[in-house]
């Protein structure tokens, strides 16, 4: 089967009717009186709806079957320990334990009716790594088989009906959770240097056909945040410091990922880029008027909403501007009243990770019920799943959690759901295939820019490859990548190309260099001394493939870097 488009058309015809039937059915009393479960999770719903009826119909019709404990495990998309649904470690199983009291995945979907679960894990040069308590994904069959595993598990609960979810933050980039057996694009950064949104579009079609396969259909994914500080939580997972470019980039990847049946989720609401402050650590106050926000900030998301984005991640962020002293996830004027109201956002309104310092401030049920009060729908992370779970619960027995807002979240959630119900996953031969190759290579093609040099080719005779501290495997894929381009490598007395990436300065630069390259943001390069300066914005295969191309004279680097360098142009080779 071939892919089925999620089209902005789709998504606001489905939004729309779910807002109806909210307004018309889903305004009871906290106390009224609601249908009984199924008698046995392994029974269907009684009144399960009909398989071609609209998503939000769907959805409707499923939550009118649900019990409260029901509605309060689909809010819910925690991480969970071990690669395995059903078969963990000791430490897994202890880990497992300590987040929900149960020993593996499986048995957490199934004991608080999980409406989804993140997989986690670790990427080099991560700045996410703060909140990144494990690892559970190691290639795509062990993926593949988590997955099928944590489906199996859901499919016997009483919203089984509804595709479970299952998401990971698959970036690209610095972020990017599964990075073997997968084709690789260049980080956001890049797709702003090339600045085309049909490529990333198609490139981004790939990574949602490569994920649909391994059993995934949310993406925390594409960053919406304008890079407009100096960054290293956000840097190169940005598509840059333009709002207009950015827009385009969010848009193109929003509608590639979801092209293919996975949902995307446009973050950090309302604009991580607006400040340096890392919110894994701390909580950053964005400080810019409203004006600036409106600005600045907004486009990209409004880019990604008008092109069908049926999430968006709010962020732990301090917006002085709009409700200062109160974090985004937290706030309703920013969730609620802007978001929704003035930007007309519809969809799943997805937390942060909740176990993240920011949100700890709180309780874990304390903190799940003030960000469901405030707008989000979908509680990300939760630092323990029991007490999160137990919270909400208590919150709706006490009228502090209003039935009608649980509701509406979880009428939200399934509606996203049946969105990407019906369609065949892709097979797992997809993944790294010749033609998502060559969409991620033409992506990371033209993003190779010069900053400073000649646009001819830079290098002559043999060529040596160095780089800062740890990147061993970038050196290799990029001796290989110049050795197919018919470029001549030898371990020392060649022309010098130096590599820098996430986290180098100054003192990773190297003076004899004739070229240095800026495989992350690129603001290093104003400290080289390099005749030729270049920038890849991605350590990726196919940047260093690209890369290649333009060392050996067979490619002009055309893009254009996205965030100002001091003392350097965008580009010297513009076309």
């Amino acid at each position: 089967m071939g892919p089925v488009s999620i089209s902005p058309r789709r998504a606001c015809v489905a939004l729309a009717a779910l807002t109806a039937l909210l307004v018309s059915g889903c305004t009871g009393e906290p106390d009224r009186p609601r249908p009984s479960p199924p008698a046995s999770p392994s029974e269907p719903p009684s009144a399960a709806p009909s398989p071609s009826a609209d998503p939000a119909a769907r959805a409707a019709a499923l939550v009118g079957t649900l019990s409260d404990e029901d509605l309060v495990g689909q809010v819910l998309m925690p991480y969970a320990y071990g690669s395995s649904a059903t078969r963990v470690s000791s430490g897994s199983a202890a880990g497992n334990r300590a987040l929900a009291g149960v020993d593996t995945p499986a048995e957490m979907v199934a004991k608080y009716r999980l409406g989804g679960v993140i997989l986690v894990g670790f990427s080099a040069d991560d700045p996410t790594s703060g909140n990144q308590e494990t690892t559970n994904v190691d290639n795509p069959k062990q993926v593949h088989d988590l997955t099928t595993g944590l489906r199996a598990a859901a499919g016997k609960l009483p919203a089984g009906a509804a595709p479970f979810l299952i998401g990971t933050d698959q970036e690209y980039g610095v972020v990017t959770r599964i990075t073997d057996g997968v084709t690789q694009l260049p980080s956001p950064l890049a797709a702003g240097a090339a600045g085309d949104p049909k490529l990333t579009e198609a490139a981004w079609r790939a990574a949602g056909a490569e994920l649909a396969a391994m059993g995934i259909n949310m993406d925390f994914a594409p960053v919406a945040d304008v890079l407009a500080t100096r960054s290293t939580v956000i840097g190169s997972r940005s598509f840059g410091a333009d709002p207009a470019t950015a827009s385009t980039q969010v848009a193109g990847a929003v509608r590639g990922l979801q092209a293919e049946g996975v949902a995307a989720s446009v973050k950090h609401f309302p604009g991580h880029g607006l400040s340096a402050t890392d919110s894994h650590k701390d909580v950053p106050v964005i400080a810019q008027s409203r004006a600036v926000l409106d600005r600045t900030a907004f486009p990209p998301f409004r880019a990604g909403i008008d092109a069908g984005a049926l999430a968006v991640m709010s962020a732990h962020l301090d917006v002085k501007a709009v409700d200062p002293g109160t974090p985004a996830t937290f706030s309703h004027k920013l969730l609620t009243d802007v978001l929704r109201g003035q930007l007309g956002f519809k969809g799943v309104v997805v937390t942060d990770g909740m176990n993240m310092p920011p949100a700890k401030r709180w309780s874990p049920g304390e903190a799940a019920v003030r960000a469901l009060n405030a707008g989000n729908d979908l509680i990300l992370m939760t630092p323990n799943v029991g007490q999160a779970y137990d919270g909400l619960r208590a919150a709706l027995k006490d009228g502090s959690l209003p039935r009608a807002r649980l509701v509406d979240a979880v009428t939200r959630i399934l509606t996203m759901k049946f969105t990407l119900a019906d369609r065949a996953a892709p097979a797992m031969s997809t993944l790294g295939s010749a033609e998502h190759r060559q969409a991620a290579d033409a992506l990371a093609a033209a993003a190779v820019t010069m900053l400073r040099g000649r646009c001819g080719a830079p290098v002559s005779g043999p060529v040596t490859v160095s780089s800062s501290a740890g990147r061993d495997r970038t050196r290799a894929a990029l001796t290989e990548a110049l050795s197919a381009a018919g470029v001549k490598v030898v371990p020392s007395g060649g022309t010098v190309v130096h590599l820098v990436g996430y986290g180098d300065g100054t003192k990773d630069l190297r003076a004899d260099a004739a070229v240095t390259v800026a495989m992350d943001t690129p603001y290093v390069l104003a400290g080289a001394k390099s005749p030729t300066l270049l920038a890849t914005y991605s350590s990726s295969r196919a940047s260093m493939t690209g890369l290649a191309g333009v060392l050996a004279g067979k490619n002009r680097p055309t893009g254009r870097s996205p965030v100002k360098v001091a003392g350097l142009p965008a580009t010297t080779c513009g076309t």
